[in-house]
């Protein structure tokens, strides 16, 4: 794969994860966090996280040949992440920086099971990444450029994104496709006070691809359902989440710029919408100039896949990668959702963010054998379930139609 001409280029975010083992009898953030006691916990997992490494080896394992572009320094932990992308593939981390002058990035991962994962972060050199740390040379070799995490690299949401608009727009030059995900900051920190949406209002433009969380889009951008949300998640009850609330956010981020929304929605699934402006879509680099047609217009809910979960570290970026290796391998939007909440299922089948994806062919494979889906639990007023991929399509006309989407099974 080395030898393949690049593909695709991840940049952004990256840091190195220390995942304890908790036991199962230890299921609550109580038992777990007990001041001044000693809790035995089982055998760490330490691996690369953030979007560089969670979608890059994601999509490298799923057959894309890929180049990272993180930030890292030139101590131990920059080292061990060096170590662990080089473990993956040879050539993948040599688009990666190294500045003697920063610490390199690190997080310690707490899962508890039957608990949403917390994490203890220290940014480091992610803080001092810039668009002038981006190969643009690299990039015009590639098809899809990917960039993550931007509300947790302080320099791309200072100065109201500045230097995020002029990384996109610079990008956008090369013809490349471009996408972006995103992360949830600590409301009370400098980016969470940051003016997201106006910061949007200027990038999405240069933004072909936009597959931000839910949660996310409803804090970013100030919703005013966004305290209703993190109050749920906190006491463990489920958000009533409904098409209402995904044609406002979506029509909100294809109305700033975007030709693509993907709305990621934890365990309850995966939503798309797409512009009804044909010229957009041509303009939306390789991967869609040539075939705007299937993807023009279209809204689509796909529900996720039953499995196991041992943890859910990634699980966002693992989805992502399935959804972007559909876009490169010139996927339908049926395929590419459906391949991306089935690599999001493999991704939780494992506690860390990369050991269980396979390659595309064994996805899909599993995926055509049946594999079974979860139930749904978003409020489809009037879509429609096709037999044959088990998406949901909105109905054409708005209307009400026969059905309802209380479960696949």
């Amino acid at each position: 794969m080395t030898d393949l001409p690049i593909e695709a280029v991840v940049a952004g975010h990256i840091c190195l994860d220390f995942i304890p083992g908790v036991p199962s009898a230890v299921d609550s953030l109580e038992k777990l966090l007990v001041p001044g006691k000693l809790t035995n916990v089982d055998a760490a997992v330490i691996s690369t996280g953030g979007a560089v490494s969670n979608t890059g080896i994601a999509l490298h394992r799923l057959g894309v040949p890929t180049r990272l572009m993180g930030k890292i320094g030139d101590d131990f932990i920059g080292r061990a992440i060096l170590e662990v992308l080089r473990s993956h593939g040879k050539a993948l981390p040599r688009g990666m920086i190294i500045d003697g002058n920063v610490s390199s990035s690190y997080t310690l991962v707490l899962n508890p099971p039957g608990v949403d994962r917390m994490f203890l972060h220290y940014g480091g050199a992610n803080d001092s990444f810039s668009a002038a740390d981006v190969d643009i040379y690299e990039i015009h070799q590639a098809r899809l450029f990917h960039f993550g995490y931007p509300p947790i690299l302080r320099r791309m949401y200072q100065e109201n994104g500045e230097e995020l608009v002029r990384l996109f727009s610079s990008v956008k030059t090369t013809g490349v496709t471009t996408s972006l995900d995103m992360a949830y900051p600590d409301p009370q920190s400098e980016a969470g006070q940051a003016d997201w949406p106006s910061i949007l209002q200027r990038t999405l433009p240069y933004v072909d691809v936009f597959l931000p969380s839910l949660d996310e889009m409803l804090f970013l951008l100030r919703h005013p359902r966004s305290g209703e949300l993190q109050e749920k998640t906190a006491a463990g009850e489920p958000f009533e989440c409904d098409e209402t609330l995904l044609r406002e956010i979506s029509g909100t981020l294809l109305d700033m710029g975007t030709a693509i929304v993907v709305l990621k929605l934890g365990d309850q699934g995966l939503y798309l919408r797409t512009t009804d402006q044909r010229e957009r879509l041509a303009a939306a680099g390789e991967l869609l100039e040539s075939r705007p047609g299937p993807w023009l217009a279209r809204e689509l809910y796909a529900p996720c896949f039953r499995v196991e979960v041992a943890g859910t570290t990634g699980a966002g970026d693992a989805t992502i990668a399935g959804f972007l290796a559909g876009l490169l391998k010139a996927a339908s939007p049926e395929e590419s959702m459906t391949t991306a909440v089935g690599v999001g299922a493999y991704n939780v089948e494992q506690p860390d963010a990369i050991s269980g994806i396979p390659d595309w062919e064994t996805v899909r494979r599993r995926i055509a054998e049946g594999w079974a889906r979860r139930d749904v639990t978003v409020d489809l007023n009037g879509w429609t379930q096709d037999a044959q991929t088990h998406l949901w399509k909105s109905s054409p006309d708005g209307g009400e139609t026969a059905g309802s989407p209380s479960g696949e099974e």
